[in-house]
């Protein structure tokens, strides 16, 4: 089984936390390319994973911005029968799907479209999930009861989708995110992303019990060897420390039982992170449990990393896994 890709990782761990975020969103929060994030989702959509890659679009401004282009909006078009095409998307709300045609192998409900015999699903090369089973009869089988895909919606004459109903956006099987206004000209607003800052900032936030928190980070010290070597611990041969500095403030009624550090992390360029070391410093004091409501608890804390890794952001969340909670600070210019 191959290694799960570090990046594809921290994608799924920040969808799994929202549920349901649009891709531009995500790929702020991850720092990341949105159109890497958007092909990395869809390509894990197909991996086996219950992970749907949706659309959203207000119709008539699809269909004016189509018009003011030179180009006539109507019903998608079959994709050309050969391999390597792109699947045309499914009839959109308030357009005619086009009629379906017989196969000449007889009727097919399988999940994925028929050019010339069934085909396995797409697996991502870095997923160590198993590719989802292939839908639908073998060739030359009378009609099956229809399965609900995990992939892309099926396309083409064999396996049009069908008209999408009123009050959805895309097909059932798809998304089916609910219309704002019943028309389509307002989409529902997505999670809030976690919010950002620079070093200085103070973030306000929820704690892991929902309770408002304030977390402002004073200072990060990187390198920080000399503040290692001065409480009596020895770096190994290319390593190097860093010590970031945070202050908690409880703006709720019950006590925050937690380190404010507990989920704090580096992240590096590449998108992996880097958890604290348990080493305290002497002139640097740590965190302690329990902050009461209305004060402020503060701390420094110490991580051990490569000395050649680049650091993008320190990121503070309330539970172990990235959410919209989640609370980041860009150092990528210290």
């Amino acid at each position: 089984m191959a290694a799960p890709d570090p990046v594809d990782v921290r994608l799924l761990n920040a969808v799994a936390e929202t549920g349901r975020a649009a891709v531009h969103e995500l790929a702020a929060y991850l720092g990341m390319d949105v159109r890497e994030v958007a092909a990395r989702l869809a390509a894990l959509s197909t991996s086996g994973l219950p992970l749907v890659v949706g659309v959203e679009c207000d119709p008539n401004g699809i269909r004016n911005a189509l018009a003011s282009a030179g180009v006539h909006p109507g019903p998608p078009q079959p994709p050309p029968q050969h391999s390597g095409g792109y699947p045309a998307p499914p009839p959109g709300a308030g357009a005619p799907p086009p009629p379906q045609q017989p196969h000449p192998s007889g009727p097919h409900s399988g999940g994925h479209p028929v050019h010339g015999g069934m085909s396995g699903p797409y697996q991502h090369p870095n997923s160590p999930y198993p590719p989802a089973a292939p839908q639908g009869p073998p060739a030359g089988q009378g009609p099956q009861p229809p399965q609900q895909p995990l992939g892309p919606p099926p396309v083409g004459a064999a396996g049009q989708q069908p008209p999408t109903p009123p009050g959805t956006w895309g097909p059932p099987t798809s998304s089916a995110w609910p219309r704002g206004d019943g028309a389509g000209d307002h989409a529902p607003r997505p999670p809030a992303v976690p919010k950002s800052g620079k070093v200085g900032n103070k973030l306000d936030t929820v704690g892991p019990d929902g309770e408002p928190v304030s977390v402002l980070l004073v200072e990060v010290v990187d390198p920080a060897d000399f503040l290692f070597s001065a409480a009596g611990h020895t770096l190994e041969a290319g390593q190097r420390a860093v010590v970031v500095h945070i202050e908690l403030t409880n703006r709720g009624t019950s006590v925050f039982d937690s380190p404010p550090d507990q989920h704090l992390l580096l992240v590096a360029q590449d998108g992996s992170t880097v958890s604290k070391s348990s080493v305290a410093l002497s002139s640097r004091p740590p965190h302690s449990a329990g902050v009461s409501p209305g004060e402020t608890g503060g701390g420094h804390t110490v991580f051990v990393l490569p000395e050649e890794t680049e650091l993008r952001s320190v990121e503070w969340s309330p539970h172990p896994d990235p959410g919209p909670h989640s609370l980041v600070w860009d150092i990528s210019d210290l």
